[in-house]
């Protein structure tokens, strides 16, 4: 079914928590339907408007976008790769609820390889790197998105690792990144503080990556990570899920 230049005001999908609204434009509706999907899809999770457990029927998602189901279905299955989804065989497509075992071993695998990949990258940083590196932490910074700022996050994180691009381990390190978003949106929500001193280590990483410090760049790498996951276990502990404030609540 080909989509309509203009999209609905809102639409929901099965939640406790009613519709999740969203102001549609021309800018966003213009994307292709695949990636218009995508983009609010993620961003209605990360912000918390699709609560975690939510079921998220293909039919009624296909409505709510006006688009074919085709591009839903295509959406769900990356979002899946993402770890924002899961597939239930009884409930079909459902936002992932948080595991803290899941978080446990992504953070585990990640302090193991993350140093690895520094080793290899930080000989072969430019300047075209660190100016790339530099100019997202300023939007990062500036940004009052929760979701916009996981997104931002992650392609901070690939420009540091680029030079290492095309190996499995970038592969692998790729795919973790993306399963921890949904965990970094939810440490962002509950602790708004931590937004500011993940911006503060960004500018400090970039510093140390531009000076070619090894050890900086290692000892601060494992700080960024521990310290996020000590922030989503604080989180788990109290209950609380994402929510789709501003960072300054």
């Amino acid at each position: 079914m080909t989509h309509s230049t203009d999209a609905p005001e809102h639409g929901s999908a099965e939640s406790g928590d009613g519709p999740v609204e969203r102001n549609w434009n021309s800018t966003t509706r213009s994307r292709t339907a695949h990636e218009y999907v995508v983009r609010e899809l993620r961003h209605s999770i990360l912000e918390g408007r699709l609560p975690r457990g939510s079921r998220l029927r293909q039919v009624d998602l296909a409505t709510q976008f006006d688009v074919s189901v085709t591009p839903v279905r295509e959406a769900l299955r990356d979002l899946a790769a993402e770890g924002l989804v899961i597939f239930d065989a009884h409930r079909g497509a459902m936002v992932r609820s948080l595991d803290l075992s899941e978080v446990h071993e992504l953070y585990e695998i990640r302090m193991t390889l993350e140093p690895l990949m520094v080793r290899r990258c930080i000989p072969l940083i430019t300047s075209a790197h660190i100016d790339e590196a530099n100019r997202i932490c300023s939007i990062m910074e500036a940004t009052e998105d929760v979701s916009a700022w996981v997104e931002l996050n992650r392609q901070f994180h690939e420009v540091l690792a680029d030079p290492g691009r095309g190996s499995r381990l970038a592969t692998i390190l790729a795919s973790l990144r993306d399963s921890a978003s949904s965990y970094v949106a939810l440490s962002l929500s509950t602790s708004p503080l931590r937004v500011d001193e993940a911006n503060t280590e960004h500018a400090e990483l970039v510093e140390y990556y531009q000076r070619k410090d090894l050890d900086a760049v290692l000892r601060l790498t494992r700080q960024h990570l521990q310290t996020t996951l000590a922030t989503i276990e604080d989180a788990y502990s109290e209950n609380l899920e994402p929510v789709g404030e501003s960072k300054h609540r």
